[in-house]
């Protein structure tokens, strides 16, 4: 079942969950660059089992079905857990809430085109989107308190946050539109 590398490598995204909200929680320099780290690794997997299971002819149900699971559990969690630790707080929560609506939103409506057997590839777009909102939560899992002081962190992952934000916007749009002729 879970025999591909790719698949190994979602599989690993979704177990470090957890232990980066852990450290995005504990209140110490040491826990967030570490919590970073995992994040980066989690985001570096992200690319690696797409690349894998295609450049291995390895592309399984069980991947397609996985990887965005993982992927928009990665971001929720972290976005959550961001919000009610503050380093996501006033106005930088609203790009945050339409983050995950879009996330929500596009995941129901992939389920109901799977039922048509009609896939929605991601678009060149939608990947940019993707990289912005993980450099900006990256940036905000540090933010200002643990970043060297020449870097503005969380100024940074506020206005990534903000761009990813309008970006998901428009790729929410294209996805939408693209179905309407399905329903």
């Amino acid at each position: 079942m879970f025999d591909s590398v790719a698949n190994k490598l979602t599989v690993s995204r979704i177990t470090f969950i957890p232990i980066i909200l852990g450290l995005i929680i504990v209140p110490n320099i040491w826990a967030a660059w570490i919590g970073l780290a995992f994040f980066i690794s989690a985001g570096i997997t992200d690319w690696l089992d797409g690349y894998l299971a295609r450049r291995e002819n390895e592309v399984t149900r069980l991947g397609q079905f996985l990887d965005p699971i993982a992927d928009k559990l990665l971001v929720a969690a972290v976005i959550l857990v961001l919000v009610s630790t503050k380093q996501i707080s006033g106005w930088s929560i609203l790009p945050a809430i339409v983050i995950l609506m879009r996330e929500v939103a596009v995941s129901g409506l992939r389920e109901f085109l799977a039922d048509l057997r009609i896939s929605v590839p991601v678009s060149r777009l939608a990947k940019w989107k993707t990289t912005i909102q993980m450099v900006a939560l990256g940036f905000l899992i540090i933010g200002d308190r643990y970043a060297p002081s020449f870097i503005p962190a969380t100024f940074i992952g506020d206005l990534g946050i903000w761009v990813a934000s309008g970006l998901t916007v428009i790729t929410a749009w294209d996805y939408w539109r693209a179905s309407l002729k399905h329903f």
